[in-house]
């Protein structure tokens, strides 16, 4: 749990925490806008995990993998 400490000076109160927390950023592997992990949409690839920013840059890579996969059959 959390403590932050409270003091006050004057008319206005100032409030510390004792550690603020950065979230986590990745990129996404299409466009490479670095976002909030919480954020991200991901899906497990072979042997990894592919963060997306959002269903447009997944429909791009999705595209893109199929054609590749298209490729390797021929």
């Amino acid at each position: 749990m959390k403590q932050n400490r409270s003091s006050t000076t004057g008319d206005s109160e100032v409030i510390e925490q004792d550690k603020i927390v950065v979230p986590e950023v990745v990129s996404c592997d299409v466009c490479f806008k670095e976002i909030p992990l919480s954020e991200a949409t991901s899906v497990k690839s072979t042997d990894y995990i592919v963060y997306y920013c959002g269903l447009e840059c997944y429909d791009k890579w999705k595209k893109q993998e199929e054609g590749s996969e298209s490729l390797k059959d021929s």
